[in-house]
């Protein structure tokens, strides 16, 4: 287990990081730009924590010690203690560049260096830094500190050293870990966006509407989220991203995102985060937007 985690990105896969590695013992720098963003992080950790608690998942007594582990900033410096840190920003190559590249030189030069992406190319990220040998994909699922499984995604120099440290990470938060080849997409995501798209255009075309997609797909394959629900839970801004990656880099037009899913996100309708997405969730009960 690493001792000290830099987590950038307070977003909701980044303070879940933040918050399943402070339980495990780690200490935590989480940077993000914002200042509200990281006093949000921090007060969701707090109740999701609280949640556990009331569950039996966890003992009241450790929600204390593990926030008092972490420690929030907009300065990079944070980074200096770290034997290891983990990229969580939104799922643009351009932008996760970009702060990889302002990481490394805060960094110790020893230490080992992650994303959370859920669709780039690994060894593509792993290129723009100063140590792809010690770097790694680390693809936690959403809600980071619900969800039990990992993929752990080698680039092209990962060394088996590097790979065996963040299986082991994986395992100490008590996550399950899935290894996948460093392809678009992934595994989960390779199955799982096409599906989520094909609804898309399901409900575009006209075949049902968005209760009845959702009501077939739960009790038709015993799905716990129909996949327009589980859209708007990912933020269709996120899955437009995935989809267009997979779009782009396998070239194939099965991938092609669906052009209803493009209009909502042009119209900031991206789902839970933004109170609208093909349901509207300003009443206690989600209506359908279509």
């Amino acid at each position: 287990m690493f001792k000290t985690i830099g987590v950038i990105g307070a977003g909701q896969m980044g303070h879940g990081i933040a918050h399943a590695s402070a339980l495990a013992g780690a200490n935590i720098r989480l940077i993000d730009v914002s200042p509200e963003a990281l006093t949000d992080a921090v007060d969701r950790i707090r109740s999701f924590m609280g949640k556990q608690a009331s569950r039996g998942v966890i003992k009241e007594a450790e929600i204390e010690p593990a926030l008092a582990r972490i420690k929030t900033g907009t300065d990079y410096a944070l980074l200096s203690d770290c034997d290891m840190v983990i990229e969580s920003a939104t799922e643009n190559e351009g932008i996760k560049r970009d702060i990889l590249k302002r990481a490394i030189e805060h960094m110790p030069a020893d230490a080992l260096l992650s994303t959370n992406t859920s669709s780039i190319s690994i060894t593509r990220l792993a290129a723009n830094t100063d140590r792809p040998d010690r770097f790694c994909g680390c693809h936690f699922m959403n809600p980071v500190p619900a969800m039990p499984l990992v993929e752990l995604i080698r680039g092209l120099a990962t060394t088996d050293e590097t790979f065996e440290k963040f299986r082991a990470y994986a395992e100490g938060l008590g996550k399950t870990v899935a290894v996948s080849e460093d392809f678009p997409g992934f595994i989960v995501n390779r199955i799982l966006l096409p599906m989520i798209n094909e609804a898309i255009y399901t409900l575009y075309e006209g075949v049902g509407t968005v209760t009845a997609i959702d009501t077939a797909m739960k009790l038709g394959t015993r799905h716990p989220l129909g996949p327009l629900e589980l859209a708007d839970f990912i933020g269709l801004d996120t899955c437009l991203a995935i989809l267009s990656v997979l779009h782009g880099d396998l070239a194939d037009a099965k991938y092609r995102p669906c052009p209803l899913l493009v209009k909502y996100v042009e119209a900031g309708w991206l789902g839970v985060k933004t109170g609208r997405g093909f349901y509207d969730y300003a009443e206690e009960t989600p209506r359908p937007t279509r």
